[in-house]
């Protein structure tokens, strides 16, 4: 690949815009690759031109590097001044605004950045007063009555990413992740901000009170319903922001014997003991299940680096093993539904993505509690309707407590986690045989993913649309019925059987998303009901592979 002129050009605009030294000197040294060429320079080069990081609900996620495809100052300052006239847009020239930030490589100076701008177009800047989970921004948003906030985060995307977020506080639900229309209006203000170096900045935004953070710690420490607290608890923030936290609010709750991995315990922007810093990902958790077997603890939780997710690890026969995010969030779900104060939600709702597992329905059911699906993200799920009280995503997001944070939350999921467990020790048993139960009552659910990876992302829309024209007439031996909930999502469903594909929106995958179910006739039949469940699973799992890669 050979350098263009126009390439070229377009790289000296960007550095002569560009109000970061650093990142300046960095796309010079590129380009400077580039003309002496430099194997891969041009490339590199290519790519960090190739457009802008694009806005979705989500906000930006990208490699943290110089150039308009990449997380840096200049990007940030544009994007803050695009939210700034979004904002006026819908008619709030003023008003708070919280500005958070994980650990990540930039977080601080794109937070400072973000804070700047703001401060300059006449709103009234909070900024945490260090690195801190997402919720707590989620939280103030909604509870100072902010017209928005902002997080400095990529979650648990790889360490060279970073990313930003927005919550929304003058739309309902006030802190929740905005949905469309906003984040192409945001991303078409951005797109007339002038040069980043033009972008009015000022000083004068304000800390967030360590009580205002405490409040939050408080009120998540409230959640814990039951009364008993006997419990040993391992945890790992895997080297992200919610170790501190979790540690507070599970002991102002009444968990006083907690213990952190040592070599995950700190905040570090690298995630060194991890390949991939997402509690999902096959090993992350290993140094986790490895203290929870050697300490003998009751329960072990991970969180992802922003603490917005929560994963969950138990004893069972055969050792320790991590919980699938559908097994916590019907636990979790139980748990909710089961302690509520029905006078004070006379009409509850739980809510689930199309992809997670069906049981929560039939948990809801038997709660007298109505249950409703959602495309997939959070941003849907807190708008699932009025009386929510539980949601979750099997990707590990769960919603314990839609009424103060209006979005996913590790840290309180944690709490409820112990609350559970503890309830369940001191009656003489566990979360497996609260998934025992689980199961008796409502059949097994098995649920497992199928992901096929594209280097070439072009390839994605097509196989989507011809599994959409021409589905297959049956999987696992029973014929299926398709029902499509969105264009690019298609559903086949059969009694005791249902697959979702669909395009991840994150990653160059397209993802299936598999249940079986099983009846159990007995509590005696629940294994012979488990280990048909297993076969069958495994049958789907291969069929669908096949499909997949036709």
């Amino acid at each position: 690949m050979t350098l263009s002129s126009t390439l070229r050009d377009a790289a000296f605009r960007w550095i002569a815009d560009d109000p970061d030294p650093a990142t300046k000197a960095e796309l010079q040294q590129v380009v400077a690759n580039a003309m002496g060429g430099v194997p891969g320079a041009v490339e590199d080069l290519a790519d960090r031109m190739n457009g802008t990081l694009t806005f979705g609900t989500a906000g930006l996620r990208g490699p943290v590097r110089a150039g308009p495809n990449g997380m840096n100052r200049a990007v940030v300052v544009q994007t803050t001044a695009g939210v700034a006239e979004w904002l006026r847009h819908k008619g709030h020239a003023s008003g708070t605004i919280i500005v958070g930030r994980d650990a990540r490589h930039g977080s601080a100076d794109f937070a400072t950045a973000a804070a700047e701008v703001l401060t300059a177009a006449g709103f009234t800047v909070l900024t945490m007063p260090g690195p801190l989970p997402t919720p707590i921004t989620a939280f103030l948003v909604r509870a100072l009555g902010a017209a928005a906030g902002i997080q400095i985060t990529a979650s648990h995307n790889p360490p060279a990413d970073n990313g930003y977020k927005v919550y929304t506080g003058v739309d309902e639900p006030a802190g929740s992740q905005i949905v469309p229309p906003d984040d192409r209006l945001i991303e078409a203000a951005i797109r007339d901000v002038p040069a980043a170096r033009s972008v009015p900045l000022s000083a004068g935004a304000l800390p967030v009170s360590d009580a205002q953070v405490d409040w939050y710690v408080t009120h998540v420490a409230s959640l814990a319903r039951g009364t008993s607290r006997d419990l040993r608890v391992v945890l790992t923030p895997m080297h992200g922001v919610g170790g501190s936290t979790a540690l507070a609010a599970l002991r102002r709750a009444g968990f006083a014997d907690v213990t952190l991995v040592p070599s995950q315990a700190a905040p570090d922007p690298e995630f060194p003991t991890v390949d991939f810093p997402n509690p999902e990902e096959p090993g992350a958790a290993d140094l986790l299940l490895s203290l929870a077997s050697s300490s003998d603890a009751d329960l072990a939780i991970a969180l992802d680096p922003d603490a917005d997710r929560c994963a969950l690890a138990a004893r069972f026969p055969d050792g320790w093993r991590m919980l699938r995010g559908d097994e916590t969030g019907a636990l979790l779900g139980a748990q909710v539904l089961s302690t509520l104060d029905r006078a004070a939600h006379p009409d509850p709702l739980a809510a689930s993505t199309i992809v997670s597992s069906s049981l929560l329905g039939l948990v809801a059911l038997a709660h007298g509690a109505r249950h409703t699906e959602t495309l997939t993200g959070f941003k849907w799920l807190v708008r699932a309707g009025s009386g929510l009280v539980f949601a979750y995503e099997e990707a590990l997001g769960l919603c314990v407590d839609p009424s103060s944070v209006s979005d996913k939350d590790g840290i309180s999921a944690a709490v409820l986690a112990c609350d559970l467990a503890a309830s369940l020790k001191a009656a003489g048993r566990s979360l497996p045989d609260a998934l025992d139960d689980l199961a008796v009552a409502h059949g097994v659910h098995l649920t497992e993913q199928v992901s096929l990876r594209f280097t070439d992302v072009s390839a994605i829309a097509p196989l989507v649309a011809a599994l959409r024209k021409s589905p297959p007439a049956s999987l696992g031996g029973v014929e299926v019925t398709q029902d499509n909930p969105a264009p690019d999502i298609i559903r086949l469903r059969a009694d005791g059987l249902r697959v979702v594909i669909r395009p991840s929106g994150t990653e160059p995958k397209v993802k299936a998303y598999l249940e079986v179910v099983e009846p159990v006739a007995s509590p005696e039949a629940l294994e012979s009901a488990r280990t048909k469940a297993t076969e069958r699973m495994a049958s789907l799992r291969t069929e669908v592979a096949t499909l997949l890669e036709a």
